[in-house]
């Protein structure tokens, strides 16, 4: 490709500019919102997502660089096609860990069956029995949070309000409880991952 037909420095530099003045706009438009989908932040935030893919096609074409984020749109969720208003619903919740120090978890499972009878390090002991002891002890939130303290380092997380036909009877799903997760029918979703603060940390000017 001839240098003429390249991106020129200043259409670079614009484009740079105009994703910092997106990321205020959109900034500005979640420290005021009135609710979940409030439309100045929805509209932000495509103008954030169109600004910089702009800029991430003009630095590959212009200096053959790319950007280290990539801003997830929106629209790339199923549409919510369940009833307007649900008269039942499930909670779906996915949390991602990663064994850190296997032996500071194993010697927490160690403490919690010195002083329950029950809670017996099965499954060969090691990881495998220490997780049985711990979450049948501790609730979920809990060691969600203090997952540093049991040895586990946290990963990515998902949390779907997924409307259902009729609440079901005791029992019912427990054989496939996920196989009636229905992506049409999430009526909210929650995410948490690292993906996104590290996005926008490499957006802040270091000094």
């Amino acid at each position: 490709m001839s240098d003429a037909a390249l991106p020129s420095v200043a259409e670079v530099r614009a484009a740079a500019e105009a994703v910092k003045a997106a990321l205020d706009r959109h900034l500005a438009a979640v420290e005021r919102r009135s609710g979940e989908d409030d439309p100045e932040v929805h509209a932000a935030f495509n103008e954030l997502a169109v600004a910089a893919e702009e800029y991430d096609e003009l630095i590959y074409e212009r200096y053959d660089e790319v950007t280290p984020f990539e801003i997830p749109s929106g629209d790339d969720r199923v549409p919510y096609t369940g009833p307007a208003e649900p008269t039942a619903f499930s909670i779906l919740i996915r949390r991602d860990y990663a064994v850190a120090e296997p032996q500071r978890l194993i010697a927490q499972a160690e403490r919690v069956a010195a002083h329950d009878r029950d809670a017996e390090l099965v499954d060969g002991g090691g990881t495998a029995g220490a997780l049985g002891v711990l979450f049948g002890e501790y609730e979920p939130d809990e060691i969600a949070s203090r997952a540093s303290e049991f040895g586990l380092e946290e990963g990515d997380s998902t949390l779907w309000v997924a409307v259902t036909e009729e609440a079901p009877e005791p029992g019912e799903w427990l054989g496939a409880p996920f196989d009636q997760a229905d992506p049409e029918h999430v009526l909210h979703r929650f995410d948490v991952s690292t993906v996104f603060d590290d996005e926008f940390d490499e957006l802040e000017p270091h000094h």
